[in-house]
């Protein structure tokens, strides 16, 4: 598809309620409101452009950024295009795409989650924890040690952290937490050294979840399932 093919499909998808539901989560003006169920229908049919994802990124549309970072090609993006890419975001949804179709698959991703994470941008920072919770999931490759890093960092940083990167590092907490036994007992003994974790969530049903009762409830559901 070209550019101009794809604008006009993203524009025919918008619906009103979506863009309304879109800005209380955050989301600026220049969006037509596409559903995921349709961008996943999108992604399907380009698979991987990453010559369409860089133009549909530059249209600054909130919705072309959405469809950008689901066909990006992660063996095509130099860090520096990264770099560029993270330091332009200003929704928290472009950061988690970024984080789990994107920089997650990069062969770079280790560097940028250990510089990004530790950045005094808020998006740039959420992302680096982003990754951390990308990794405890999927990088078994890692070593226990790394991420019993991340949890005295969480624990000595967290409530200090801006906003979005706050959160973030709840869900990295999490995260850390579900990778097996160990890093569980370590991780809640860090939740409750934490205590309550304040984030501004603005005029959504969102809320933050205590990280000690999602990591017990989940890893219950883990159990159960493995049996």
């Amino acid at each position: 598809m070209t550019l101009q093919e794809t604008m006009t499909t993203l524009e025919k998808l918008g619906k009103e309620q979506t863009r309304k539901t879109y800005r209380r989560h955050g989301a600026g003006d220049n969006l037509f409101g596409v559903s995921f169920a349709d961008f996943g229908k999108l992604q399907k049919k380009i698979r991987r452009d990453h010559a369409l994802a860089r133009q549909l990124w530059d249209t600054g549309n909130e919705d072309a950024r959405c469809l950008a970072l689901m066909i990006a090609d992660p063996a095509q993006a130099s860090e520096k295009e990264l770099d560029a890419w993270a330091g332009s975001i200003t929704w928290k949804t472009h950061a988690d795409l970024f984080a789990q179709h994107v920089v997650s698959k990069a062969s770079c991703r280790h560097k940028m989650m250990d510089r990004w994470r530790k950045s005094k941008t808020e998006y740039v920072s959420r992302l680096g924890w982003d990754l951390v919770t990308l990794a405890a999931r999927n990088d078994a490759g890692l070593p226990e040690s790394y991420f019993e890093e991340r949890l005295k960092e969480i624990e000595a940083g967290i409530h200090q952290a801006p906003n979005l990167a706050r959160s973030a590092m709840n869900g990295a907490l999490i995260g850390i937490g579900l990778r097996n036994e160990g890093l569980k007992r370590k991780a809640l003994a860090a939740a409750k050294k934490i205590g309550k974790v304040v984030v501004d969530h603005g005029d959504t049903d969102c809320r933050t979840p205590d990280a000690a009762a999602y990591i017990e409830k989940a890893s219950a559901r883990k159990k159960a399932a493995v049996c």
